[in-house]
């Protein structure tokens, strides 16, 4: 069985191409894609050939941000399953070629504990399901309060969400980027351009913690000077290695918070209030492409400053 599937085939080429399936199993369901995303994060590395993982190696399939109609299921799987529309965090189902993390394809299966059904949300603002679960549960261990001053560095899709779910707890947060493209999309009490002004000067009073969603040393060590003491520092981005300078650290006694994707429960959170209307999304969707246009589409969503998150549209492919 074979289906169509984006492939990094060396770093700077991607291309979609026909990929070999696997045999699915008696847990397993198949899924047929209508939509994925480009993780400019995540899938900028692996164009780059940078990510650094021993199984990571190219060529691979791409893609954790998964949305389609499950079409088959295993004979351990319950029918019910058929014809739902369901969000999964990418398939390992490749024959030959490597399938980390494999969601970037027309058709794909995986064991049915791994999906997440989407019953009462649009299918579309699916695919935002695990950027929002990932700040989320970085929020959840920052455990932010209404009497918590937040800075959150870098307003690509991570930090726009994670200021909103800061928002949420009545927090006061600040926002910050250095793309005006992305600040007209931000939610916060203060919304500071970090190329025009000084954060110190837009900031009056000290924060109590500082989410970094930008990936930046550089920022968040010009960041530190408004770190109040006993305050906390949230890595929400991805870095090769960590360079701060300690002495302001050290002086303010400062937390070092470090959190990885999500916990088990997070995507079902992140669609429930998504569906609830209790956390705005849909603006965070600017651009829509055809999953044929592969190239085009990595292009843009890696390159162009007006793009916070776009979507593969794999209906016409």
């Amino acid at each position: 069985m074979n289906t169509q599937a984006i492939v990094i085939t060396e770093p700077g080429q991607v291309a979609l191409q026909q990929v070999a399936l696997r045999t699915p199993g008696p847990n397993d369901v198949v899924i047929q894609t209508a939509y994925t995303s480009i993780s400019a994060g995540t899938e900028r590395m692996l164009l780059n050939g940078q990510m650094p993982h021993p199984m990571l190696q190219l060529p691979v399939v791409p893609g954790y941000e998964t949305v389609g109609r499950v079409i088959d299921v295993g004979d351990a799987v319950s029918a019910e399953w058929k014809d739902r529309w369901v969000y999964v965090g990418g398939a390992l189902c490749y024959d030959g070629i490597n399938g980390a993390w494999g969601g970037q394809a027309a058709m794909l299966f995986t064991d049915v504990s791994r999906v997440v059904p989407l019953d009462n949300l649009s299918p579309r603002l699916g695919v935002l399901l695990a950027l929002t679960a990932t700040a989320l549960h970085g929020i959840d261990l920052l455990q932010p309060t209404h009497s918590d001053r937040v800075l959150v560095l870098g307003q690509g899709p991570v930090g726009q969400l994670a200021a909103r779910l800061a928002r949420r707890r009545d927090s006061w947060v600040a926002v910050a980027d250095r793309e005006d493209a992305r600040l007209r999309y931000a939610e916060g009490d203060v919304v500071v351009n970090a190329g025009h002004n000084a954060l110190v000067d837009a900031i009056d009073q000290p924060v109590s913690a500082i989410v970094e969603a930008s990936g930046s040393m550089a920022a968040l060590t010009s960041a530190l000077p408004l770190l109040a003491d006993g305050g906390t520092i949230l890595l929400l981005g991805y870095y090769e290695n960590l360079d701060l300078p300690y002495m302001p650290l050290f002086l303010k006694e400062a937390r070092l918070l470090t959190a990885r994707e999500w916990a088990p429960d997070d995507l079902v959170r992140s669609r429930d209030m998504i569906a609830e209307g209790t956390l705005p999304v849909e603006s965070l969707l600017t651009h829509d492409i055809p999953a044929h246009d592969a190239a085009k589409a990595y292009d843009i969503a890696l390159n162009d400053l007006n793009c916070l998150k776009l979507v593969l549209d794999w209906q016409t492919t």
